[in-house]
């Protein structure tokens, strides 16, 4: 992207945010009701796995955690201000940490690459955190920016409006579709003095949001045309505050990204968990059973920390394996994995980092199938371990259907001992056909045995079979134990989960 095509799209989305404003009276504005009636877009439904990027000035210190400001300035921890006193001279201030935040080996073409061979489907990055800093030019349309944002101090670079190009010219090798593009913005800041003093008037006063915070929105959607709004720092007061309900209008009737663009729950007070295209409900939110409305599960890979963290040790890190199993629950109950790397102040992203997201593409390579346009199935979601004498609470399985509901896929988190899994809430025909996914060739499309009056099995062949309880007498309460094959290593067609596909089943 050049610096005269950036500079013209900064005058168009310059002029565009300013009519967005005008837009939108109050006798168009929408109800809560009305906008959460609005069809979920079906890239998203079929997405269920994307990357988040947290970065900005809080990736300069990288001490424990992206708050860094709010818990040395506003909190006073000990902690920090011992670092502070440490690392820092005296009369130091939290400004001065963004002419180290040079980003100069940042290269979004290869970060594109990178999430694109984790087999993700959609990219949120960060356009501002809570510390207000904007990671895009965004002083041409937003003049309550100036000096406080990536063009202007730092890296002196587009930060956002290059990702954005990079992701956008980016296919996803594991489905043959774009990536999709998606922004996150955090309503408030720790420490602005408009936001404060509107704070200080009981929120009766909105200059921080007519003079800054919507206007960022607006000049977001209308220069970089994201997929994906995702909101944050939404707390502290009503979505009324936030004039949420008139952006959100806006965005879902007349902006140009009307007809693809989602957006979440997290838009005041009152919002979270309600109101959103999709629900976030907390950070790493797990809902105990299956949920009817689409949900978000924004983890990390850093077990706490969003951003880039000096301070963490291997055990702070999440392994493949758990990632794996952790995106086969979500998508298991209806949700989507919207995994978090944070990179370094320099625009590297941490060798462990891609290590697990190339982890995460191997096994989506051989059983994308079962997580990419899954459903959830409605008749179970997971299965607890049988095999263990006296019964487990040990979740071994879990369950997504094709969308068409032809087959179900059992998610297999764990191998049994005796290679016999047993499971309770499939009810089998005489038609039934069982096959290990990813096992014979690349797409795994050898059909093996099923026969279902008998549990031998032809190992020399390591053929699949399975028998119906109680004798192979037909029962419906009864479910299946399914025999195994012995694989060698140079025969699984995978590492960290394994996925069986099962198709004319009596309750499919």
């Amino acid at each position: 992207m050049t610096k005269r095509y950036l500079t013209a799209l900064a005058a168009l989305a310059s002029i565009a945010a300013a009519a967005s404003l005008k837009a939108t009276s109050k006798d168009d504005v929408l109800s809560w009701a009305e906008l959460d009636a609005r069809p979920l877009p079906e890239w998203y439904d079929d997405a269920k796995f994307g990357i988040f990027i947290h970065w900005g000035v809080f990736s300069v210190p990288a001490f424990k955690t992206e708050w860094f400001w709010e818990y040395w300035h506003g909190w006073h921890w000990k902690e920090f201000d011992d670092f502070i006193n440490a690392t820092e001279p005296p009369g130091f201030v939290y400004q001065n940490y963004v002419h180290r935040f040079k980003a100069e080996f940042y290269n979004p073409q290869d970060w594109a690459s990178l999430f694109a061979q984790a087999g993700a489907q959609y990219v949120v990055f960060t356009s501002k955190h809570h510390e207000g800093f904007c990671n895009w030019n965004s002083s041409a349309s937003v003049p309550t920016t100036w000096n406080w944002n990536s063009v202007d101090v730092g890296p002196r670079r587009d930060l956002l409006g290059e990702l954005a190009v990079a992701v956008k010219n980016a296919t996803s090798p594991h489905t043959n579709k774009p990536i999709e593009f998606g922004i996150y913005h955090s309503l408030y800041e720790w420490f602005n003095p408009m936001y404060l003093q509107d704070k200080e008037n009981d929120y009766q006063t909105d200059d921080f949001v007519t003079s800054k915070s919507m206007k960022e929105l607006y000049d977001i959607v209308n220069r970089y045309e994201p997929s994906v709004i995702w909101s944050d720092g939404e707390w502290e007061t009503t979505s009324t505050y936030w004039k949420a309900r008139e952006f959100l209008t806006w965005l879902s009737t007349k902006s140009s990204v009307r007809d693809k663009v989602i957006w979440n729950d997290r838009w005041g007070n009152n919002t979270l968990c309600k109101h959103g295209g999709f629900l976030t409900c907390t950070d790493r939110y797990q809902p105990d059973a299956l949920m009817q409305t689409k949900w978000e599960d924004a983890m990390t890979i850093d077990k706490n920390s969003w951003g880039f963290n000096r301070k963490a040790s291997i055990s702070d890190y999440m392994t493949t394996k758990e990632l794996v199993d952790s995106l086969a629950q979500v998508v298991s109950k209806n949700g989507n994995l919207l995994l978090n790397v944070g990179p370094s102040a320099d625009g590297t992203i941490a060798p462990i980092f891609a290590d697990r997201l190339l982890g995460m593409g191997e096994w989506l390579k051989v059983n994308g199938d079962a997580i990419y346009k899954s459903r959830p199935w409605k008749v179970c979601q997971n299965e607890t371990d049988h095999s263990i004498d006296g019964g487990s609470n040990e979740t071994v399985a879990y369950y997504t259907t094709s969308k068409d509901r032809k087959q179900l896929h059992v998610i297999m988190t764990k191998w049994p001992q005796d290679n016999i899994l047993r499971l309770e809430c499939p009810v089998p025909t005489s038609e039934t056909k069982v096959r290990l996914m990813g096992w014979g060739n690349a797409r795994g499309d050898i059909q093996t045995t099923g026969n279902a009056t008998s549990a031998k099995i032809n190992r020399r062949i390591k053929a699949i079979s399975y028998q119906l309880r109680n004798q192979g007498v037909f029962d419906p309460l009864s479910g299946m134990d399914i025999a195994l094959p012995l694989l060698t290593p140079s025969d699984i067609p995978c590492q960290h989960a394994w996925v069986l596909v099962i198709t004319k089943l009596a309750n499919l």
